[in-house]
């Protein structure tokens, strides 16, 4: 049998074996009645500052979740160059001048080899030798970036560092503060699907070499039978983690598995730290299981790779472990057997919306504060966050419907001093109509309108939103064109023309048009309006020949069997996005649009058949009394919401729209009996003659 693909050549059981079945607990007395617990990521060697923070923060405890700063002088040998010129690249103890000259392009690996020490690295070896001592309990894991063999000297016995507490996959620590005991268990090393059962350089369950570190299938498999052995009910459980939750499904089952309440993580190297539940980041309850059972398949990939060669290598006491570690990836929560509106969340997995999760930012960048008093966990979230100031030392780009035409030289001196906005638009003369008052007046004089005369070439420079001449002549042009279709004359407008501009400058409406009679230069809108012009929507115009249906809401039906309800349409219907509306075609008919809109709770299924003509509309009208899926639908025809609801008073455009007046025009307005509702098919105020 051929080894198992690792980069490690010890053999595949630890030289120096535990006890089994071994558990490194302890309670540590923190505070029993107010105490506040500093949690950090990503320190990087810089061990100084963390009595600083905890002085900052007046913390009795501190939590680090990785990237601690594992680093001796033998270290340096056995980083690779890829990783050696990471951690140069984000170490706090290097200044930046030298930072930027080590990691200049034209320096090779072998320049910063020959000058980053371990005192750029790691203050580490100066709290070995009790040179800088810890003020307050550590609690850490370590990182994506340690050395495995400084690692493997805690787990050993070899180190002991006063108030240094090393959390792994034995090593588990509680807390009583404040009224609680908070049991932390730690799991360290960056999460790497493919390396899940690869040691290494590792002797037992830890992993790493070459500088970084990983975790493992046996790590997890013991970090479960720790929590197992140690679990009380009394205790809240906090798991600890590089890897983050989040983004890593089998991180987020292993908390399940650990029946943690709290997590706290890193490795994402964010500017803000992020505070959830998978209740607030997940669409559904499907969404999480979704994400559980993605990191499944990706270790069940592995898995299915390295089986054999797995199988023949452990032994019985790592086969326990591994073990565990698959039934941690087995581990995915029931789905829920309801899912319709209203159902209760039965066999729900609590800790969806229980749980709470913290990733946290560097060190550097931001903190997580724990106060806890008279049993409450309170969260203060400090983060450095984005620098948006160079927005407004940036140059202003070009807005949306702005014209990018670069301004000629203009020979004013204060040129220089107008700021890269948009011109201030006038406020317009008051005996301008109010369909013009929103028009912008420039101070640029205007050009002729005939087409033989060119625009004037000393006219003002067009700026950042300002209409040239010409554009003003063609939408002048084309108003005039609508008014001619419209009708008559606006009074009001043809004494505004006599309105002088502001500072001075003729308006807009001053000049008349030389190729129309006098009194039609200004035409009111062609829709008919009273003085306001009706913003335009956008939407279609209403069909007037619609046929509204109203049926239980407990019936399923498809658009086939609306065609079928009426019977003779079959073809020619297409979805609307915002109504449903069924397909009814007789055959000197055509349905032209069908749609079903959404079930609403505690609302009736409804349904809308637009015609083609009234005559369609009329033969749909005679299946009122036809089953189908034995009820009998209510069918009328849909009206204007302006026709069926009492006047209310206020602006609008008065009680009867277009099709309203189509269908009394066509004798169509009969209705169900006063007093009625059916929604969008009531049709009792055109029935009473309002």
């Amino acid at each position: 049998m051929s080894r198992p693909a690792s980069t490690s050549t010890r053999p595949p059981v630890s030289p120096l074996p535990r006890a089994q079945h071994h558990v490194n607990t302890q309670t540590n007395l923190i505070d029993t009645v107010h105490g506040r617990i500093l949690c950090v990521a990503d320190i990087r060697g810089r061990l100084s500052a963390l009595n600083d923070l905890a002085r900052e923060a007046n913390a009795k405890a501190i939590i680090h979740t990785g990237d601690f700063g594992f680093f001796e002088s033998s270290s340096l040998d056995k980083i690779n160059d890829r990783t050696l010129r990471h951690l140069t690249m984000y170490s706090p103890l290097i200044p930046s001048a030298q930072r930027a000259h080590l990691l200049s392009n034209d320096n090779p690996p072998s320049v910063i080899r020959a000058t980053v020490n371990i005192e750029l690295l790691s203050e580490f070896p100066l709290l070995l030798a009790g040179q800088i001592k810890l003020q307050v309990p550590v609690y850490t894991v370590w990182g994506a970036c340690e050395d495995v063999a400084v690692i493997e000297k805690f787990r050993s016995g070899a180190y002991s560092i006063e108030n240094l507490h090393v959390l792994d996959e034995a090593t588990t620590r509680c807390l009583d503060v404040g009224g609680v005991k908070l049991r932390l268990l730690g799991l360290g090393g960056a999460f790497v699907p493919h390396k899940l059962f690869d040691n290494g350089d590792g002797n037992a369950t830890i992993a790493g070499g070459q500088g970084t570190m990983w975790t493992t299938a046996l790590q997890i498999g013991e970090l479960v039978d720790t929590a197992q052995r140690v679990f009380d009910q009394s205790e809240t459980r906090l798991f600890v983690s590089h890897a983050s939750p989040g983004r890593e499904g089998i991180i987020a089952q292993l908390a399940l598995v650990l029946k943690a309440d709290l997590t706290i993580s890193a490795g994402l190297h964010f500017r803000y730290s992020t505070s959830y539940n998978e209740f607030s980041v997940q669409g559904d309850y499907e969404g999480f299981r979704h994400k559980l059972s993605l990191g499944k398949e990706s270790v069940d990939k592995v898995w299915e790779t390295v089986k054999s060669q797995v199988d023949a290598v452990i032994d019985d006491n790592q086969r326990i472990l591994l073990e565990k570690a698959l039934s941690v990836v087995e581990r995915l929560p029931p789905p829920q057997p309801s899912t319709g509106p209203g159902a209760g969340a039965v066999g729900e997995e609590p800790a969806w919306k229980n749980c709470w999760n913290w990733n946290l930012c560097d060190a550097a960048y931001g903190n997580l504060i724990l106060d806890v008093k008279e049993g409450r966990v309170s969260a203060e979230l400090k983060s450095q966050g984005f620098n948006y100031a160079y927005r407004r030392s940036a140059t202003v780009g070009a807005t949306p419907n702005t014209s990018t035409t670069p301004l000629p030289p203009v020979a004013h001196s204060n040129v220089a001093s107008i700021p890269p906005t948009k011109v201030s638009t006038p406020a317009p003369d008051k005996s301008l109509p109010p369909h013009l008052a929103n028009k912008s007046v420039s101070s640029t004089p205007p050009p002729n309108l005939t087409d033989s005369v060119a625009p004037d070439s000393t006219a003002s420079p067009k700026l950042n939103g300002a209409s040239t001449p010409s554009e003003k002549a063609k939408r002048k042009d084309k108003k005039n064109r609508g008014s001619r279709e419209g009708g008559a004359n606006t009074p009001d407008a043809a004494n505004a023309a006599s309105s002088p501009g502001p500072q001075g400058s003729p308006s807009l409406a001053e000049t008349p048009d030389l190729s129309k009679a006098d009194g039609e230069d200004l035409k009111s809108p062609a829709e008919g309006s009273t003085g306001t012009k009706t913003p335009k929507t956008g939407k279609p115009a209403r069909n007037p020949w619609t046929i509204f249906m109203r049926m239980p809401s407990t019936i399923q039906v498809t658009e086939g069997e609306i065609r079928e309800f009426f019977n003779d349409a079959k073809d020619g219907a297409s979805s609307f996005p915002f109504r449903i509306l069924f397909y009814c075609l007789p055959l000197s008919m055509q349905i032209t649009r069908v749609n079903l809109p959404p079930l609403l709770t505690n609302r009736p299924k409804l349904a809308y058949v637009e015609f083609g003509d009234e005559e369609a509309m009329k033969a749909g009208l005679e299946k009122h009394g036809e089953k189908l899926k034995d009820t009998t639908p209510e069918v009328k025809q849909a009206l204007d919401r302006e026709s069926r609801e009492p006047f209310r008073g206020g602006r609008g455009r008065g009680r009867g729209g277009f099709a309203a007046r189509g269908l009394s025009a066509a004798g169509l307005t009969r209705g169900p009996p006063r007093g009625s509702s059916w929604g969008n098919g009531d049709a009792s105020a055109a029935s009473r003659g309002d």
